[in-house]
């Protein structure tokens, strides 16, 4: 009988690439992992790993226990929700991960209904890039998250997470000046323009970019800032323009002209596969698909 234990390490590897990061992650040491990996090798009787310099890869046996070891993960996740189906009452805490512009509009409205309806749930809520999420819901360090993609950037989950949908939002282009164009032609309006974008790496950046680069122009940076209210502003101080979610515009200062594009940024509820039906997930989820009615309203009024 395979250890759960161990498969789940070998499924950590092949999403982490190195026993250090695996270590890292669930709070282990690398040697504890290296013994265990040996020994599920022993335990198959062939070889799982190829190990070049500090990086490890999967043998063809690897990759195919490593599928495997997903569906029975997913199964497990399953039936630990249909276990907690059957008690009674929601108690517990769910630690829920989410991006900045989701956190004052959704997550917190969503949180204080929970502590309001139900008082022995609690829910924690984490700060976190969505790049980051995969790896946290996979690790354990999450139950739930919200993440976002763009129509030019998609989702890079892996294996082993569940998306649900929560949010379809507008992007805008914000500039001090109204526009006389519509649609993605105001961005070709701004080809000589200077431009606010989040920092490399971002998913906000690579959107910016890419949108432009769409139009035929390289945009010229002049400021590199992650918080879409501090965007605003220096918009409206005439510093520059840039492209703005829906939940990036909530507050908008004086002076800022916002024209809706035909591109969209889709926010989701993640889960670990198998894992969304628990009782306790299911109250959160709804929490949050009630914080986000206002913002789909407000889609649906401007199309």
């Amino acid at each position: 009988m395979l250890d759960v234990r161990k498969l789940r390490l070998l499924r950590e590897l092949a999403h982490r690439g190195t026993i250090a990061a695996v270590a890292d992650a669930l709070s282990y040491t690398p040697s504890a992992v290296s013994q265990q990996l040996s020994a599920l090798e022993r335990e198959v009787k062939r070889p799982l790993l190829v190990r070049t310099g500090r990086r490890v890869s999967l043998t063809a046996a690897g990759v195919t226990l490593v599928e495997h070891a997903e569906t029975l993960l997913a199964e497990l996740e399953r039936a630990e929700a249909a276990l907690a189906a059957s008690a009674r009452g929601l108690s517990g805490s769910v630690r829920l991960g989410t991006f900045p512009t989701a956190l004052q509009s959704i997550a917190l409205p969503a949180m204080l209904e929970i502590g309001r309806s139900e008082r022995e749930l609690e829910v924690t809520i984490v700060e976190v890039d969505p790049a980051d999420v995969p790896d946290l819901l996979r690790g354990g360090h999450l139950e739930m998250a919200l993440v976002h993609e763009y129509d030019n950037v998609p989702s890079t989950m892996g294996s082993g997470i569940e998306l649900e949908p929560l949010l379809d939002e507008i992007v805008y282009l914000a500039s001090s000046i109204r526009p006389n164009a519509t649609g993605l032609a105001v961005v070709r309006d701004h080809a000589e323009s200077r431009w606010i974008l989040g920092n490399r790496g971002t998913l906000c950046h690579t959107m910016a970019v890419r949108t432009c680069q769409s139009q035929g122009f390289e945009p010229q940076v002049t400021h590199r800032i992650d918080d879409f209210a501090t965007v605003l502003r220096l918009v409206a101080a005439g510093a520059g323009v840039a492209l703005v979610p829906q939940l990036g515009a909530i507050d908008v200062p004086p002076g800022v002209s916002l024209t809706a594009l035909p591109a969209g940024r889709r926010t989701r509820i993640a889960y670990r596969s198998g894992s969304k039906h628990r009782p306790a997930f299911a109250a959160v989820s709804a929490a949050l698909h009630r914080a986000a009615t206002p913002f789909r309203a407000r889609r649906e009024s401007s199309d």
